[in-house]
C-alpha cells in the first residue's frame, strides 16, 4: 500500500511513539467498532487522522515540514485509515445476501 508524504509521516510517527500509537489504535478500534460498515468507519477514521495530524503540526516539527510541504489544503489519509484497520481491528462480519449469494459473479 502506498502513502502519501503526510500519512507515511503521521504513521512513522506512530511506530517511535508508543503512547501515541496507543491514542491512535483506540481511536481508530472505537471508530471502527461504531461504524456500521467498513466504509464509513474509513471515512471517519481518515478525518480524525487529518484532525490529528493538524493538531499534532502545531507543536511536533515533523508535522510541520510536511504540511508545510503539502500546503495548507487538507490532504486524504484515507490508505493510511484503510491500513490501520486492516492491521488493528477484526474484520466485521459479512451480511449474506440474499438467494445465499455471498458475491456477484
Amino acid at each position: 500500500m502506498s502513502l502519501n508524504r503526510c500519512e507515511q509521516t503521521l504513521y512513522d510517527y506512530a511506530r517511535g511513539h508508543p503512547d501515541e500509537r496507543q491514542y491512535l489504535h483506540d481511536k481508530v478500534r472505537a471508530l471502527f467498532s461504531a461504524s456500521k460498515d467498513v466504509p464509513s468507519a474509513v471515512a471517519r477514521i481518515d478525518s480524525e487522522l487529518w484532525r490529528y495530524y493538524e493538531e499534532r503540526s502545531a507543536v511536533v516539527p515533523v508535522f510541520n515540514a510536511a504540511l508545510g510541504a503539502a500546503g495548507p489544503r487538507r490532504t486524504s489519509m484515507k490508505n493510511l485509515a484503510e491500513l490501520l484497520v486492516r492491521l488493528w481491528t477484526e474484520p466485521k462480519p459479512r451480511t449474506a445476501k440474499p438467494g445465499g449469494a455471498d458475491f456477484d459473479p
